[in-house]
């Protein structure tokens, strides 16, 4: 009977590690695509050019397979060195890579796989009123009820064992006692107790790591402003409507009278149909109507509305109670003209595909972790005493200079000049 019973829970070990090794493959998938979304989703898409070129196909355009580890690490070197990298700082200049020298050989094979694997999520219209059907890669429910169903079936096989022993027994001649029932079984009894302690842990530690952060956020707004029309398809830049970020700590929100710049002569909306992630049209001519109401606007006569009361704004206009999405904790100081205009990161690197969104949801978490590592592997605009070009700021930096002219570096990033230092965003 014992051989049986080796047979039995081999047969509940091999299912067991059978599902570990399928959901450890998932999750060095996601993982692929989390570090590409982190990394490198700000200047390349896996299957269309971009700032960058399109990643898709990379292992059949690369010298060997090796090169794309030099590549990533040091950008600059390969330029000077390999024809290859010659060939595409030509194509892209003067765009040159940022050097992720932190990246490890797995996560740049993870990375590079998420782009090989890549397929676009199916485009289909969702009707009104029904929820838009996206592509999405989550295979959390898929997995967690596979879960279930191993541990039904390795419950089934134990009390199999079980039964067949009994039988093994009376056959035999051999009396033993009634078998402990399940639930009060010390081994079940241990074991259900430590699922339960390393799920609960586990989601304990992750709610409280995410508390105060917001990605994801979308919360729904006085009136339904795509930045994919504006942005996007009108091309109106970022700095027209939030002018301060390039001279002020904030971003700033638009007045009325920005946006009336361009809608007392547009009243009506006649571009692509605006569908919401609920599948939902939205009616654009509806949404500027709204914005005439909060601007005090009358579109039939051209005219704002008279300020009988003398309070300085026409009758009925009133500020639009904007929804504030990207918050920071008081104890954090953020600059937009230091990473807009000395920095020159582009919105994108925080807000994501902004251009992109028909309406604004959180992009990043926002956390110190994202801000340090962003800090790790950006580079400053370095001042070259040769050319004279750069921030003319970095020149007391001599150190920095020598060894970029003796290649011991071949850039100077923001942590080298002190951007992790605690002080620079508490004090």
């Amino acid at each position: 009977m014992s051989r049986f019973s080796h047979i039995i829970y081999k047969s509940l070990f091999g299912l067991i590690l059978a599902f570990l090794f399928s959901f450890q493959q998932t999750a060095f998938a996601a993982d692929g695509e989390a570090l590409f979304k982190a990394n490198c989703a700000n200047c390349h898409k896996p299957d269309a050019d971009y700032t960058g070129p399109a990643l898709k196909g990379w292992s059949t355009r690369v010298p060997d397979a090796e090169w794309i580890y030099k590549w990533v690490a040091n950008p600059a070197q390969m330029i000077a060195s390999d024809a290859y990298a010659k060939s595409l700082f030509e194509k892209w200049k003067p765009t040159v890579m940022t050097a992720f020298a932190n990246l490890k050989k797995e996560e740049i094979d993870a990375i590079m796989k998420y782009v090989d694997d890549y397929t676009p999520p199916a485009a289909t219209a969702a009707a009104p009123g029904q929820a838009a059907q996206g592509g999405g890669d989550d295979n959390t429910m898929f997995y967690g009820i596979l879960t279930m169903i191993l541990a039904l079936v390795g419950f089934i096989l134990l009390q199999v064992n079980s039964n067949l022993r009994k039988l093994s027994d009376e056959k035999e001649g051999i009396h033993r006692g009634e078998p402990v029932p399940f639930y009060r079984n010390k081994t079940y009894i241990m074991a259900v107790v430590l699922v339960l302690f390393i799920v609960g842990g586990y989601n304990v530690v992750n709610s409280a790591i995410n508390l105060g952060r917001s990605k994801d956020y979308q919360p729904q707004q006085p009136i339904y402003y795509s930045h994919k029309v504006h942005a996007g398809a009108n091309q109106i830049s970022c700095l027209y409507c939030h002018g301060s970020a390039q001279d002020s700590k904030h971003a700033g929100i638009p007045s009325v009278n920005v946006c009336m710049n361009c809608h007392m002569g547009i009243k009506e909306y006649k571009g692509d149909p605006i569908v919401t992630e609920e599948g939902k049209t939205i009616d654009g001519t509806a949404e500027i109507q709204k914005l005439y109401k909060y601007a005090g606007w009358n579109p039939d006569t051209k005219q704002y509305n008279p300020d009988n009361n003398n309070d300085g704004t026409p009758d009925g206009a009133s500020a639009i109670p904007w929804v504030r999405i990207h918050n920071l904790p008081d104890h954090v100081y953020f600059n937009h003209s230091q990473h807009v205009k000395v920095g020159k990161q582009q919105c994108q690197t925080c807000h994501g595909n902004i251009q992109e969104m028909p309406e604004v949801a959180q992009f990043s978490d926002l956390s110190m972790g994202w801000c340090i590592n962003c800090h790790r592997e950006s580079k400053v605009d370095f001042h070259n005493k040769e050319t004279g070009e750069g921030n003319k700021f970095y020149s007391i930096y001599e150190k920095f200079h020598k060894d970029l002219k003796d290649h011991k570096m071949d850039s100077v990033t923001v942590e080298s000049i002190g951007g992790t230092e605690c002080q620079k965003c508490h004090y």
